[in-house]
């Protein structure tokens, strides 16, 4: 399965860090969150891979060019942000027509990527996106979906100020090979996922809880929070 790195933020909330380093190249236990996301997703028999790039776009290209994984990568700029929805789309024929998964490379992700897969092979009927969801303890700082008995996406909530839960969109997807040929020909003018996306999909949208570690390396705290999890793990 094809995977879609989105690396192309401008990471202000992590300033000053990322005055002079690409957010997707902030190091947890010493490894840059983009070369984390490449070991897992490979192990996981996942790839190849395109990855969006931007701000300080110069340090993301050399990386891959230097890594292992330089022949399986295809890097594309973007003079202007597209957005989460917009980057997507305009890249939707890189999956050639089948199922493709896409992620926010500034996330620091230890769920089973295999087993996301095959939940998403075995999704409800008539659902045509699996959303990766995790219990927060900050509803109010993420998106907030409601889920029926199955697992379904039946609400959506981002940000709100009375969110109804703690099950948040941990910002991992999988789409269909129909998703993702409507999305590039019916919903062209859409620009950010969460915000564009998902809400027109209620009750489209399968859900694939992990009790693993999601944080997104926002702030500092957050980069601090992730490392000090990765010092006291087994990780590598």
């Amino acid at each position: 399965m094809k995977v879609l790195l989105l690396a192309a933020g401008l990471g202000t909330r992590l300033k000053p860090i990322t005055d002079s380093l690409a957010k997707c190249l902030v190091p947890i236990g010493g490894k840059p969150l983009l070369q984390i996301w490449l070991e897992r997703l490979t192990d996981a028999g996942l790839g190849p891979f395109l990855i969006n790039t931007h701000y300080l776009n110069e340090q993301v290209e050399e990386f891959i060019e230097k890594s292992a994984f330089k022949d399986q990568v295809t890097l594309v700029y973007e003079p202007k942000l597209l957005g989460t929805a917009g980057t997507l789309i305009k890249n939707a024929k890189f999956f050639q027509g089948e199922d493709g998964m896409v992620l926010h490379a500034d996330n620091y992700c230890l769920a089973d990527l295999a087993k996301f897969r095959a939940a998403h092979k075995n999704r409800p009927d008539g659902c045509e996106i699996t959303m990766m969801t995790f219990v927060t303890e900050d509803p109010k700082s993420c998106g907030i979906v409601e889920l029926n008995s199955k697992g379904v996406v039946q609400g959506f909530y981002e940000k709100a100020v009375n969110p109804p839960g703690y099950f948040a969109n941990g910002a991992v997807y999988i789409f269909s090979k129909k998703m993702l040929n409507d999305l590039r020909i019916n919903h062209s003018v859409s620009i950010d996922i969460s915000l564009d996306v998902i809400p027109k999909f209620i009750g489209k949208i399968s859900s694939f809880l992990t009790e693993e570690v999601l944080i997104d390396i926002g702030t500092p705290a957050a980069l601090i929070k992730a490392n000090s999890i990765h010092k006291n793990s087994n990780q590598t």
